[in-house]
């Protein structure tokens, strides 16, 4: 129980709205897909990428890199934006629509230039953000820039280019790739792999999203696997820092699933959850083409769990609304340095975050696998990569490896 006499924020705990986490599954599924042989991607994407739905256009410097590059070997690695609206147009759940539509989950994928990590950074839907001018590409509306805003109105300010721009100008980053996925997607993912196995360390008790959890091992799929990642008001503190570090539980367990059980040598599962994502996701010009998912499976292929980190961006309360959340610049600024020059990083001494914890019981890590060594980015022999000592993140940096078993933890 927090300490009664010192208050803390909510970030965003309104009845009135339900935010939703689905972002980890498409990240999850996503990594799932690149992970196997360029081959299998090359078939599979060609396949479904054929009838997919509608992709978008990022500004114009993003576009012409995304269009240029080589997703292999783009200098100081490769950015990918992926992001979850909180719409429920034309989804299973619609009776509950919400006016508008949010990017209520955002994470950054940074792969490095070199192949051998993975970070995923979630950034908190209620932090406050400067934003720039966008026009919506639904309805042709501008909106003008703002010093500070809501992160989440992103979205609906300009689309999925608005959020690009505004992750760039917070991150210093340049982002050439992203896209955009749906609550029907989740759904349908999460059952192409026949559930997670996640662990609840306190029982889980949410009427807003209808889950229901004892503490224990529970296979989650469907509409439940959805309810976990949406969950907010059941797990930890209540608020939407607690749900990112929950969502964590289920990224790392899924990732483990996926590159331990075989799941992704099985052609049928693959297809399905291939199928799944692109028919369920809005993807940038650059992503939607077939040699970008296969330059994507050679970067990935072979990487170890525990170099996948999953962080949460550094917040402060922020002292105008207890609501809301507003940059830790120092240690904000660490991790954009970090990302921008490309270091290999670790999480340090940092916690699992605000509803998350270390499993008890869960057998000891093994030593992460030994990798072959890159191939040079633009063809000839295999060239011997340099050994990158890790920079460790700020503690109050948050989050964990994909490799860490650890457990949600109701409120």
């Amino acid at each position: 129980m927090p300490d009664a006499t010192r208050p803390f924020a909510r970030h965003g705990r309104l009845p009135r709205r339900r935010g939703w986490a689905t972002l980890v599954m498409v990240v999850a599924s996503t990594l799932a897909v690149v992970l196997v042989s360029g081959t299998s991607v090359a078939a599979i994407a060609g396949a479904q990428l054929a009838s997919a739905p509608k992709s978008v256009k990022l500004s114009k410097d993003d576009q012409n890199t995304a269009a240029s590059a080589d997703i292999t070997a783009i200098p100081g690695g490769a950015n990918i934006l992926l992001i979850g609206s909180d719409t429920r147009v034309g989804q299973f759940d619609a009776s509950d629509d919400v006016e508008g539509a949010r990017n209520d989950v955002t994470m950054l994928i940074h792969v490095s230039q070199d192949h051998t990590q993975l970070t995923a950074v979630s950034f908190p839907r209620d932090l406050m953000v400067p934003i720039p001018a966008c026009s919506n590409p639904e309805t042709g509306t501008s909106y003008p820039a703002a010093r500070s805003a809501q992160f989440n109105t992103a979205l609906g300010n300009g689309g999925v280019s608005c959020v690009v721009d505004t992750v760039e100008n917070l991150t210093g980053l340049t982002i050439p790739y992203a896209g955009m996925i749906t609550f029907d997607g989740v759904i349908e993912m999460s059952n192409a792999l026949g559930g997670v196995d996640v662990c609840v360390a306190k029982a889980i008790d949410d009427s807003y999203t209808g889950l229901h959890l004892d503490a224990g091992s529970h296979s989650l799929e469907g509409s439940d696997a959805l309810a976990f990642l949406r969950t907010r008001h059941g797990v930890g503190d209540g608020s939407d820092l607690a749900r990112i570090s929950s969502q964590q539980v289920f990224l790392s367990a899924l990732l483990r699933k996926v590159t331990s059980d075989g799941t992704l040598s099985n052609p049928i599962t693959l297809y399905k959850l291939a199928g799944a994502a692109l028919h369920n996701m809005v993807l940038s010009d650059g992503l939607n083409q077939p040699r970008t998912l296969v330059g994507l499976a050679g970067m990935l292929r072979g990487m170890s769990t525990s170099d996948m980190l999953f962080v949460q961006y550094p917040v402060a309360d922020d002292p105008d609304d207890s609501a809301r959340v507003v940059v830790d610049e120092t240690a904000a600024h660490t991790l954009n340095v970090a990302l921008q020059t490309d270091q290999k990083t670790t999480l340090g001494d940092s916690t699992t975050g605000r509803a998350s914890e270390e499993q008890s019981d869960a057998p000891s890590t093994p030593a992460a696998p030994t990798t072959p060594a890159p191939t040079a980015p633009t063809g000839g022999a295999s060239t011997s990569a340099p050994s990158q000592s890790a920079t460790p993140l700020p503690s109050s940096i948050t989050g964990q490896s994909a490799a860490e078993q650890t457990c949600s933890v109701g409120n």
